[in-house]
């Protein structure tokens, strides 16, 4: 069963109207300010949400964005995960406001940065820490230790893949060769010398790419998230783990989006051993911050490599990370607000949400599917489940995406705008979820049932 053409157009354009009718402040503001800006957006990211123009926010707190006309928005984007405690946890800003009189950045630890040490190996495992300001960051240092130790040249990603900006995961497959992926922006080096693409959970490809002896590393996503969520299938991380050791390449594990999994992160929850893991986002409850760390022996793999390094730049960090208010970020939304009660209540309400999204997709009798990791959510407009990121793009229906963001907008319900993922925080409520679904259902009888 399809949607019907006309009857998408008419419900788009019906959406697109209303949406601009219902913001004419925001329409000024962006009309008195936005040319100063590249492309009209402080990023340029944010022309990526498919409304007519973008929101302006007013404020936010817990699971509620308002714009600056007044709209009080139901958030399960929550800034595409960095917000996903939900915004402003007042243990974090508690912590903002006392380091805030303490000073702002002096390239020093603080107490704050050794207790931080501690509950990041409380709550992620037994690694060897260092922090950075994004999970791209993160990764690209966890690169170069992984080509440092090993002397080889190549990263294994996967196709689909989503590990921030990193050169190595901005590549496809096309024609079985890896390639730049399409629209990407000034690049003139060939990304196939540094990186090798194969599909996620295609076990015999992995074992092909690393048996060439020039991998350093697999850098994977426990789950795919960013091209539609791919679940791995039974024993693929255990195959990994087996693989890289067998080969001599390293495994890391981005959980940037996968902390949603629970406490810990998937890894943790589901007990697997990576030589190096990196946590983003939401780590010090939406300030930017990001960790990685690396196993024990490979720490002192590394050190053996570091001691007879020159001194000078290493191409690892950045003046303003490990700063003292990421720090304070950092401890209190370890200690305080990523909790096993908070990750208890948002796993609870996700699984309320995906149980009423299902509902509703069933009642229509829509070709679609439902994917949950922890508290994140995400419908796909097809069958499922997907295996692989070229699946997963070919699932994906850029206009019928477009239009139910848009209809869940317009009825008080943000979700992220990249692909059709929502978050459950601590402070979302069945209320809120509920609310979503019904959203959801009224889109969609008029989508499919006219």
């Amino acid at each position: 069963m399809t949607v019907p053409a006309d009857r998408l157009s008419a419900f788009a354009a019906r959406e697109r109207a209303a949406f601009h009718a219902a913001r004419p402040r925001t329409r000024k503001a962006l009309a008195d300010g936005a040319d100063r800006f590249l492309g009209g957006v402080p990023m340029h990211w944010m022309k990526d949400w498919p409304t007519p123009f973008p929101l302006v926010v007013a404020r936010a707190k817990g699971a509620r964005i308002t714009d600056i006309d007044g709209h009080r928005l139901d958030d399960f984007c929550l800034g595409d995960t960095g917000s996903m405690f939900g915004h402003s946890p007042a243990p974090v800003a508690r912590a903002i406001r006392k380091q805030a009189r303490r000073g702002l950045t002096y390239m020093l630890p603080t107490k704050d940065a050794l207790e931080a040490g501690r509950l990041l190996t409380d709550r992620f495992g037994d690694f060897r820490w260092q922090i950075a300001t994004t999970a791209t960051d993160a990764n690209r240092f966890a690169l170069r230790v992984a080509r440092a130790v090993t002397g080889r040249p190549k990263v294994l990603v996967f196709n689909g893949c989503y590990h921030g900006t990193v050169d190595e995961a901005m590549v496809t497959l096309k024609d079985g060769r890896t390639v730049a992926r399409p629209g990407l922006v000034g690049q003139v080096a060939d990304l196939g010398l540094t990186a090798v693409a194969v599909e996620f959970n295609d076990i015999p490809a992995v074992e092909a790419a690393l048996a060439t002896g020039e991998v350093a590393a697999i850098l994977t996503e426990p789950v795919m998230t960013n091209c539609a969520m791919v679940l791995p299938d039974a024993g693929f991380h255990d195959a990994l783990r087996k693989l890289s050791r067998q080969h001599g390449a390293l495994l890391i594990l981005d959980e940037t989006h996968t902390i949603s999994s629970g406490l810990g992160g998937y890894g943790r929850v589901h007990g697997l051993s990576p030589d190096i893991l990196v946590v983003g986002k939401c780590v010090a409850g939406g300030m930017p911050a990001a960790v990685w760390g690396l196993a024990p022996d490979l720490a002192a793999r590394f050190a053996a490599h570091d001691a007879a390094r020159p001194q000078g730049h290493s191409g690892m960090g950045t003046t303003l990370s490990a700063n003292p208010m990421q720090f304070a970020c950092l401890r209190a939304t370890l200690a305080e607000v990523m909790t096993p009660e908070n990750y208890a209540t948002m796993k609870a309400g996700a699984r309320r949400l995906a149980a009423g999204l299902s509902a509703s997709i069933a009642r229509v009798g829509a070709p679609w599917h439902v994917v949950r990791v922890g508290a994140r959510v995400e419908y796909i407009c097809a069958p499922g489940p997907l295996r692989n990121g070229t699946e997963a793009v070919l699932a994906h229906r850029p206009e019928l995406e477009a239009a139910l963001h848009l209809g869940l907008l317009n009825r008080g319900c943000l979700i992220a705008p990249f692909h059709n993922m929502m978050l459950v925080s601590p402070a979302t409520g069945t209320r809120r979820i509920d609310r979503l679904t019904r959203a959801f259902d009224d889109i969609l009888s008029q989508l499919f049932q006219g």
